[in-house]
């Protein structure tokens, strides 16, 4: 696993390539720092090898990242889109903490039934929070790969690529070639177990 730290001073803007991760070290930052994404999204995820790479939440433009809140060993943070981010944010009283809330919505997800239920409730959170309606699909403005979707839905890479082939055959998902989205049929979307959380 690669990844390069945060400059030790606060930063108004540290920005992050698509695939890039920056390790967020709780032990280098004062006590309730956090870091906010200005522009993009970020996957959270554990660098604790115990874990895998174990995915925490995402991020969006808005959200904070409190490291006082981390693990020991600190969290990840991947750039999914081209992604700006800020260090010198004090950390908002609003009582939402969007890693807490990421985090219960991906274990609900891990707990139905089989893993198509989880692979159609997974892509209607993701778009829902993190997409758009564009005309007659719903775009996921990044992709990620079948072996990473594995593991947020708790199955196999190979699982996970059968289950997507037979939404793809039933013209319910697009990969546009040459474009880093996915497009999903509304009512793959509207219709996925836990849609109404």
């Amino acid at each position: 696993m690669s990844f390069r730290f945060l400059p030790d001073a606060p930063a108004s803007s540290v920005r992050v390539s698509i695939g890039q991760t920056v390790l967020l070290d709780p032990g280098l930052r004062a006590e309730g720092s956090c870091i906010e994404v200005l522009e993009g999204i970020a996957r959270v995820y554990c660098p604790c090898e115990e874990t895998e790479g174990m995915t925490l939440a995402f991020l969006q433009p808005g959200d904070q990242l409190c490291t006082d809140r981390l693990c020991s060993e600190g969290v990840c943070v991947e750039a999914l889109t081209p992604l700006v981010f800020r260090t010198d944010t004090e950390a908002a009283d609003s009582g939402f903490d969007p890693v807490n809330e990421w985090t219960l919505q991906l274990l609900r997800i891990r707990h139905l039934g089989n893993a198509e239920q989880r692979l159609h409730a997974l892509l209607s959170l993701l778009v829902r929070r993190l997409g758009r309606r564009c005309g007659n699909w719903c775009d996921l403005p990044f992709r990620l790969t079948h072996e990473r979707i594995a593991e947020l839905i708790g199955t196999t890479r190979v699982t996970t690529t059968r289950l997507i082939s037979r939404i793809r055959q039933a013209r319910l998902l697009e990969v546009p070639s040459g474009e880093s989205v996915l497009r999903l049929a509304p009512e793959l979307v509207e219709s996925a177990p836990l849609a109404a959380a």
